[in-house]
């Protein structure tokens, strides 16, 4: 099943290792076949069960991969059988987070909204493209009693509707960073001057990297205000996305003056899509720009191992002035990204009471 997900460019979210790595969660692998039995699609499935009734959520993250286009033209004949396994599966609610994109703008239309004080949400501001495909399967959707539950203010418990990516298809180092504002050239420049040196953590150094990471990333979290990962999940997610015969390669970059650790990232590729899923810096010495030096070794590394994008993740639509949020959005707008709009998550209730119960649990512990 993996080697479908990178046989199509899926996500990592939809990989086996991610399972495991959610252990909180039972991890169930599906296919979709044709009559001559040959895989059409495939998807993991995340199921969170409810205690003694044994229901559960049933939850597709990023997924599942599939040919969204075909998808477009008869939905019915994907999601049926998905809906039916659900059901049998035990599954009160199926959540499915459709990769596929609805609408997207080009950095030069964020950045002109953001400048814009009458604009408070890029969900307002017209599209500079709007994929027929992605807007059929949400209008499909809507019409057969599935809703939204990736919606309201910032970020939503699930995976994010809108995503920064940078476009590296056809680029080159001199283009991407022409494409990069003045400030992150100069940043990267400040870095070069620095001294600042990024190597990768390896097999013999990874355990004592990963400890040096967490160690930055909670200095990190204390200071952006937002609730730290164990440091275990971190090598457990080193031994799992890093496994050897796994589609998924996890890097882990740290980028360092005199041996001191300022700045690192981790990045997982998969086919052709690298995506950067965390960052850390310290207060230490911030003139020397590790963390733009850092990034941009890992937007070289993923150009030269012909990745098509360097996925950014998460954004929110918040763009206004005095919104905490646009700072994001500004920050990766800045090193050249588009904002792609996803079809996104959607819930569909199988059972409507355990579901309502469900929905205000959340609500209670959000």
């Amino acid at each position: 099943m993996d080697a479908g997900v990178e046989a199509r460019s899926g996500s990592f979210l939809q990989l086996s290792s991610w399972a495991r790595l959610k252990s909180e969660w039972e991890g169930e692998r599906i296919a979709w076949v044709d009559e001559h039995d040959d895989v059409q699609g495939v998807g993991l499935v995340l199921h969170r069960r409810l205690p003694k009734v044994r229901r559960s959520l049933a939850y597709l993250p990023e997924g599942p991969v599939l040919p969204w286009d075909e998808v477009a033209e008869d939905p019915q004949r994907w999601f049926g059988p998905l809906v039916e396994h659900a059901r049998r599966s035990g599954a009160f609610t199926l959540r499915v987070g459709c990769p596929s994109t609805a609408r997207t703008w080009e950095p030069g239309t964020v950045k002109a909204a953001l400048a814009d004080e009458e604009q408070t949400s890029l969900y307002a501001v017209p599209a500079d493209a709007v994929d027929a495909s992605g807007s059929a399967i949400v209008s499909w959707l809507q019409a057969r009693g599935w809703s939204r539950a990736d919606d309201g203010p910032g970020f939503a418990a699930g995976q994010p509707r809108l995503t920064a990516g940078l476009p590296l298809a056809g680029q080159s180092e001199e283009s991407l960073l022409k494409g990069m504002n003045q400030q992150w050239r100069r940043n990267i420049k400040a870095a070069t001057k620095a001294g600042v040196q990024v190597r990768l953590a390896t097999p013999e150094t990874l355990r004592e990297d990963v400890a040096a990471f967490h160690r930055v990333y909670v200095e990190t979290a204390e200071r952006d205000g937002f609730t730290p990962r164990p440091e275990s999940y971190f090598h457990r997610m080193a031994e799992l996305m890093g496994a050897p015969g796994s589609p998924a390669r996890f890097e882990l970059a740290l980028g360092e003056l005199d041996g001191e650790l300022l700045a690192a990232t981790i990045n997982i590729t998969v086919a052709d899509r690298c995506w950067y899923l965390y960052g850390a810096s310290t207060t230490a010495r911030r003139e020397a720009r590790a963390m733009n030096g850092t990034q941009w070794f890992g937007i070289q590394r993923a150009l030269a191992e012909g990745c098509t994008v360097y996925d950014m993740r998460g954004i929110t639509d918040e763009i206004g002035n005095d919104d905490p949020h646009a700072g994001l959005v500004r920050f990766k707008i800045s090193v050249g990204c588009d904002v792609h709009e996803r079809v996104g998550e959607w819930d569909l209730p199988i059972n409507r009471l355990l579901h309502k119960a469900f929905q205000l649990y959340l609500g209670r512990r959000g």
